[in-house]
């Protein structure tokens, strides 16, 4: 198998955060501050919101729970006077990778690859299982990879992609037919849960091959994207789930520390359709406390990531993944911020969106592990709801309690959450 690509540029590392928009840098002049503009939602008494959305118009409509769009400066400042109206900044939401490990895979020049290992070690651990040379399962379930895009067209997931879709450009909320990724990380999580192989079977392999993959751009090519996008998308992508009678199960492996209205709503929402929401921990550990949302929401599998480390007899709960609420512990029932489940996400390979791949660590590499096993289980159990494959997912992860790293302990914890599930 020939793989020639170039690789534009490298990548950088990005932390899980919220970061809002500026209100102008210092030394900015009038002027300057006059051409800035800001993503807002627009909340309050139902005539006056009309009349705003006749004059600013409308990126997403929400219903009561309010609308967004793009202001310039003295919009703002007139909608902030408006006392019938309550304004808000749109906040951005970021991806969630703590360390980029190219290997030299990344520069100026073209590189032709193969994967250093088809079943790398997450995998291998995920189907317990050290041998195992390829992986099965996933057909009749759609993946939601709600991230960078995703570079559709590599070899190890040509012919997966069903949707591809941009939620992040300014003109219009939604294009179909592009999720051009050029950051890496939404086709390294897509490979993550799905990857095939390719047709020689020389490439890498995710969780579930023959899952079907629907990419929908939420963040921009630095790894950011607004709250508004992301929950227009998770409401869009369960509708679509609705209107094709598809299972679906949402992978976002991004986040922030403050919980979004808007994305709570959309969450509650799609889980409310039959959607299974899987989500990333955040990278904010060790202490308790520090889970990030949207997987600190209930209707959220919030995921912790192991490393490739025995201690005390399991793989360990690495440093960087953040913790939930320790006053929860040892109760088995998930509450808000509370981490549900463990998988690998320490020096994770897969694909890479020049064609190649690239090995990278996060709770995000963790999070596709557990959307990839919940597609593998539930193609085999076509009849369950997503209420009845969460089920059976904390029952899993209950069978292998993981028991190294800050904050673990027999049984459910704070670190590790129920557990690791696994395919066996």
């Amino acid at each position: 198998m020939k793989k020639v690509k170039r690789i534009s540029a490298a990548v950088s590392a990005f932390v899980m955060g919220v970061s809002m928009f500026a209100t102008g840098a210092f030394g900015q002049t009038q002027d300057e501050n006059q051409n800035e503009t800001y993503r807002v939602v627009i909340k309050g008494h139902s005539a006056e919101m009309g009349r705003a959305k006749q004059d600013y118009g409308t990126r997403w409509d929400f219903g009561a729970e309010g609308f967004t769009t793009t202001v310039n400066a003295k919009q703002y400042q007139a909608l902030l006077n408006n006392k019938n109206l309550t304004i808000e900044k749109v906040p951005e939401v970021q991806l969630d990778r703590i360390e980029n490990r190219s290997n030299g895979k990344t520069g100026a020049t073209a590189t032709s690859s193969l994967p250093s290992d088809r079943t790398p070690w997450g995998i291998q651990a995920i189907y317990n299982d050290p041998n195992v040379a390829s992986t099965s399962g996933g057909a009749g379930i759609k993946v939601a990879v709600l991230d960078t895009g995703v570079y559709i067209n590599h070899y190890d997931l040509a012919g997966s992609g069903e949707q591809c879709k941009d939620f992040t450009q300014a003109k219009s909320p939604l294009v179909n037919g592009t999720c051009t990724d050029r950051n890496g990380h939404g086709t390294h999580v897509a490979g993550t849960a799905l990857a095939h192989g390719a047709s020689d079977g020389l490439g890498i392999y995710g969780v579930a091959p023959l899952a079907k993959l629907w990419a929908y751009k939420v963040l921009n090519d630095r790894g950011s994207g607004y709250s508004d996008d992301i929950a227009g998308a998770i409401r869009h992508v369960a509708d679509e789930a609705t209107r094709s009678g598809s299972k679906l199960v949402i992978n976002m492996s991004l986040g922030s520390n403050s919980k979004d209205t808007m994305i709570a709503s959309a969450v509650d929402y799609a889980y409310g359709k039959g959607v299974l929401v899987v989500a990333a921990a955040g990278n904010d550990g060790y202490a308790s406390g520090t889970i990030d949302y949207p997987g600190a929401l209930t209707n959220a599998i919030a995921v912790a990531a192991l490393e490739n480390v025995q201690e005390n007899g399991t793989y360990r709960v690495s440093n960087y993944s953040s913790r939930g609420n320790s006053a929860t512990d040892a109760d088995y029932v998930i509450q808000e911020r509370d981490v549900e489940i463990s998988a690998p996400g320490t020096s994770i390979q897969s694909t890479w969106y020049d064609g190649n791949y690239n090995t990278i660590s996060g709770t995000s590499m963790a999070t596709p592990h557990v959307a990839g096993l919940a597609a593998k289980i539930w193609s085999s159990n076509l009849g369950w709801n997503n209420v009845q494959l969460r089920a059976e997912l904390q029952q899993r992860a209950k069978l292998y309690d993981i028991k190294g790293g800050y904050g673990s302990a027999t049984g459910d914890d704070y670190a590790s959450g129920f557990g690791f599930a696994r395919v066996k």
